[in-house]
């Protein structure tokens, strides 16, 4: 059965882009059917990191009732499903946010994980993806301000009847790590799934339009985001990636992205 989950933060700049399209790859490495969509329709970043700026269906058109989901489902990496919302003006005043409930119920025949790349904020389009999602899934900072602004959108989620299932600690600096998983854990009432660390190998491949579990497999960070994979999709860790690395090798020989057949 899919399970859907919304990547929110309260505040933007938290890297929530940057964990759903590694998170996103990471299940699919595991070899889950697996959907990444950015539904922050006014500020689309999911696209430009993934290489897909210049697709020519994207999700305005679809919350716009001009496309059908599947003209706007893009491949990526592994086989991972991936649909960006677009960059212009227009396609954004067009796009109507509660169309979104639609978009999943056509998703859901599609693959096993959904994960919605969520607009920062509490306004009406940040409201929709929380509501839609089985689970919300809080991307924090070590700092006061991301964990104050996370705070609001526990309380939002809870408050229109969703379940946030627990928050990812990203770009933390090691030594300070057990500290400040106990005190976000307290603030927010809710466990930190996991840690991803501070890491040069994560600017590199967001440089790269390339997702770090995909360019440095061996890297801290791509591992921290293989176990929190494996823990949503309730398996064992995946501890050897070059071994899926050679898989993602003969997916380039079809091309590194296309659009769904």
């Amino acid at each position: 059965m899919i399970r859907a989950y919304t990547i929110a933060s309260g505040k933007g700049g938290t890297g929530k882009t940057t964990v759903t399209a590694n998170l996103g790859t990471a299940l699919a490495q595991h070899g889950r059917e697996t959907c990444i969509v950015d539904t922050d329709v006014g500020m689309a970043n999911l696209g430009l990191v993934l290489g897909l700026a210049e697709t020519p269906i994207t999700l305005h058109e679809v919350l716009a009732g001009e496309a059908s989901i599947r003209d706007a489902m893009y491949e990526g990496p592994y086989g991972l499903k991936v649909v960006p919302s677009g960059l212009s003006l227009q396609g954004f005043q067009n796009a109507n946010p509660e169309r979104l409930k639609d978009v999943m119920c056509d998703l859901t025949d599609r693959c096993d994980f959904l994960l919605l790349d969520a607009p920062a904020g509490i306004g009406t389009d940040g409201v929709v993806p929380l509501t839609v999602a089985d689970e919300v899934l809080l991307v924090v900072n070590p700092e006061i301000s991301s964990i104050v602004d996370a705070l609001k959108i526990k309380i939002l989620t809870e408050t229109i009847g969703g379940t946030t299932r627990g928050a990812i600690l990203n770009r933390a600096i090691l030594k300070e790590t057990d500290m400040n998983r106990r005190k976000i854990e307290k603030a927010l009432g809710v466990s930190v799934i996991d840690t991803i660390p501070e890491d040069a190998n994560v600017r590199r491949a967001a440089a790269a339009k390339t997702p770090v579990v995909v360019r440095a497999p061996g890297s801290e960070s791509s591992k921290a985001f293989r176990r929190i994979a494996a823990k949503l999709a309730g398996i064992p860790v995946l501890e050897e990636p070059h071994k899926v690395q050679e898989g993602f090798v003969e997916r380039l020989a079809r091309a590194l992205f296309r659009r769904e057949p």
